[in-house]
């Protein structure tokens, strides 16, 4: 089995931006996560989730058809199938995955080398302002996300590499994340 790539990091660290710029660069075949969280607009079915009742959910959970989820801050369901994890194995191309950092402790159990973990992060004001700035953010709930982003950056030594996504500088980050993804699929070849 041919590595996946766990494009992982805090609310406001930019990883759809980075996964999107390695888009343009890289043939990209996404796992798709499945959240019981409501579709906002802009999104559709796959895009950028797969969207499911909370009683759809915990039936899938009690027959054992998620490789991992878990419960978030929000209190909605996030998690990936086996099948999805199925389908990106199987694919010719390179195998990206966002999760959050409970995702990536599960992953690195069960795949160990099979996968390879980039922590995209900011400094936390950095991080705090960009949450400001979207979703007509209100106090409360940039309060939140920034105290669950402390708890995830208390996980950095889970992951495999950290990039930090400066201000001002998404493609740079993206060509850090593309030559670590390059010198992993490389490695993966011997």
């Amino acid at each position: 089995m041919k590595k996946i790539f766990i494009i992982s990091g805090p609310s406001g660290a930019g990883e759809d931006s980075v996964i999107d710029g390695l888009k343009k660069l890289l043939p990209i075949e996404r796992v798709i996560t499945t959240t019981t969280r409501a579709m906002r607009k802009n999104e559709s079915q796959g895009n950028p989730y797969y969207f499911i009742s909370q009683n759809e959910f915990l039936a899938a959970i009690a027959d054992n058809r998620f490789f991992e989820y878990a419960q978030e801050y929000n209190n909605n369901y996030y998690g990936v199938t086996r099948q999805e994890i199925n389908r990106v194995k199987k694919s010719a191309q390179t195998g990206i995955w966002k999760i959050e950092y409970k995702g990536v402790i599960t992953a690195k159990k069960i795949l160990g080398d099979k996968v390879c973990a980039i922590l995209i992060t900011a400094p936390l004001k950095v991080l705090a302002e960009r949450i400001k700035c979207r979703d007509n953010a209100d106090d409360d709930f940039i309060k939140e996300r920034m105290a669950y982003t402390k708890e995830w950056l208390k996980h950095r030594d889970i992951y495999d590499y950290e990039v930090e996504n400066k201000q001002g500088k998404l493609t740079q980050t993206i060509e850090k994340v593309l030559k670590i993804i390059k010198k992993e699929s490389t490695i993966d070849k011997n």
